[in-house]
């Protein structure tokens, strides 16, 4: 059985679910994206293959095995896009949460059966149906539980607001002993330089102390107000819009002074290994074409 610990998003991570890119259907149609990355390759003619996929895939499965990771995939269903395990489903503390995603995406939990049959039934929680979230915008950090998410009218105008205030609301009575910060987060379908499309694209908290900020995802300047409270302006490392849109937030924590990062995010980091970080650099310039980099494609279960 799998004993679930997640505290926060970098202490050494022992068991992760990668996902995978096998039969993953193709370039979709316009309609059939659900972001305006995706949509902005689709009509470029630079939507992924399959085979560039899986070979970024297979690269950071190497970074964990060098680190001493168990890597868990999902089962492989036909033609269904399963590369950003992160929104299925999430751990906090030890308890799997399966999320409430988008209809296009509901799929994808199908592939994660045969791990959720490793943890005691008691440990995975079934969110309430008028709660809809996605993992990339929950973020665990020790006695603070970060949520991004959006107001009602942006969550019923914007496919791309995928985690509503009732998940706010919800984690709030879920966990009455974590302070749970709410950030409204900006939003576009079709534009990739203003969206963010989840938490994770503009917030990432690191091992020692400091934290990844791109001011141009928030919605309100109170929430970066409360960030430098939280964490001290001297621990911010700050991001512009370009690099949001590039995924520079998006990195991985395999421990609290190593990072996975991609290699094409040359200003980041040398600036992470001249705060005393060991980056492990991968490509994942492909899967980032589809809206997701490093944190969206892993889902920890041990820390």
């Amino acid at each position: 059985m799998i004993r679930l610990c997640i505290n926060n998003e970098f202490d050494k991570i022992k068991q992760v679910v990668l996902g995978i890119a096998d039969d993953f259907g193709g370039c979709p149609t316009l309609d059939q994206a659900y972001d305006p990355k995706s949509k902005e390759n689709i009509l470029n003619g630079t939507f992924p293959l399959e085979k560039d996929l899986k070979l970024e895939l297979k690269n950071f499965v190497n970074i964990f095995h060098k680190h001493g990771v168990d890597v868990l995939r999902p089962v492989n269903i036909f033609d269904t896009n399963q590369i950003f395990s992160r929104d299925v489903g999430f751990v906090v503390g030890d308890t799997f949460f399966i999320s409430n995603m988008i209809q296009k995406r509901m799929d994808e939990i199908l592939g994660f059966e045969f791990i959720l049959k490793k943890i005691h039934s008691s440990c995975i929680e079934n969110i309430p149906a008028d709660v809809s979230v996605e993992g990339g915008d929950v973020l665990v950090c020790e006695d603070h539980l970060f949520i991004g998410y959006s107001e009602d009218l942006d969550f019923h105008k914007y496919e791309v607001s995928r985690t509503n205030k009732e998940a706010l609301d919800f984690f709030k009575v879920r966990f009455p002993n974590k302070q749970v910060v709410g950030f409204q987060l900006n939003k576009s379908d079709d534009n990739p330089h203003k969206n963010c499309l989840h938490l994770d694209c503009c917030f990432q908290p690191l091992g020692l102390g400091h934290v990844i900020v791109c001011p141009d995802g928030f919605k309100r300047e109170s929430d970066l107000l409360l960030i430098k409270e939280i964490f001290g302006e001297s621990n911010i490392i700050l991001i512009n819009r370009d690099e949001m849109y590039n995924m520079f937030a998006n990195i991985f924590s395999i421990g609290k002074n190593i990072i996975v990062s991609d290699q094409k995010f040359k200003r980041l980091n040398n600036k992470l290994k001249n705060k005393g970080y060991v980056v492990e650099e991968i490509s994942f310039s492909e899967i980032s074409k589809m809206g997701g980099l490093l944190r969206c494609s892993t889902l920890p279960l041990v820390r």
